[in-house]
């Protein structure tokens, strides 16, 4: 064989794995959603083609009703697109039943919601050991006082929240949120119902954990002080992306 034919047959051999980019740990393609209403079809998203790679930290901005949340439950897997396709971590979520969405998030999504969504029946301690104990985590009562230590709750373990001011609400909701050592974090709009020196003390803390566990953070935000804080700010004006 030629030296000539020998160089023609390595430049055609595919790149190794450990070449290739990697892909992103969330992808969306061709995404539209819509709703039916008594005057007839609403579209909420349109055209939405997106890629988050792991470790990133990225905002979605807009205004009311530019379609910020339902993206992100979309991007969770809290419902299906209406048409296009949302990937994470390489499994398509449309080829999913209820079942197997919820299998992906117990595995590697964790949330933050305004309105905290505490189980007002169970204390500190048990809010937080709860995704523990989904996960078949022997050790969830300790790993749940860990991170409720952690995130300045040690003296609240067990306090229902109805007891507790809405901070220490949203304390426990990032100790959940991260106990499990998700891969994702969603947050939607996690000082909304906070004052501004409180909510300003949640995102500085908010910001360590995903740091300390290198956690790729998808925020919905209306403030825009917030927004820059993360590495990405992608823009929503009436279910389109018209800035990344």
């Amino acid at each position: 064989m030629s030296e000539k034919s020998h160089l023609i047959i390595t430049d055609n051999i595919p790149p190794s794995a450990s070449d290739r980019p990697a892909a992103p740990l969330i992808a969306v393609s061709g995404l539209n959603h819509w709703v039916h209403t008594s005057e007839g079809r609403l579209d909420i998203l349109t055209a939405v083609n997106l890629g988050i790679n792991s470790g990133e930290t990225v905002a979605v901005v807009g205004a009311s009703g530019s379609g910020k949340s339902t993206l992100l439950g979309l991007l969770a897997g809290l419902d299906v697109a209406s048409e296009g396709e949302v990937a994470v971590d390489g499994i398509a979520l449309g080829a999913l039943d209820e079942d197997g969405r919820a299998e992906i998030r117990r595995r590697l999504i964790g949330f933050v919601f305004q309105s905290f969504q505490l189980i007002p029946t169970l204390t500190a301690l048990e809010n937080t050991m709860l995704p523990l104990e989904l996960a078949g985590r022997a050790s969830a009562r300790a790993e749940a006082a860990t991170m409720l230590s952690r995130v300045g709750l040690q003296h609240r373990l067990n306090h229902y929240p109805r007891q507790l001011s809405g901070g220490e609400q949203q304390r426990v909701a990032l100790a959940r949120a991260f106990a499990t050592e998700p891969k994702i974090l969603f947050a939607d709009e996690p000082t909304g119902n906070l004052d501004r020196k409180t909510g300003h003390s949640i995102i500085e803390l908010l910001f360590e954990l995903n740091s300390e566990k290198n956690t790729t953070l998808v925020l919905v935000t209306h403030d825009e002080a917030l927004a820059t804080r993360c590495q990405r700010v992608i823009r929503l004006d009436s279910g389109r992306i018209v800035n990344d």
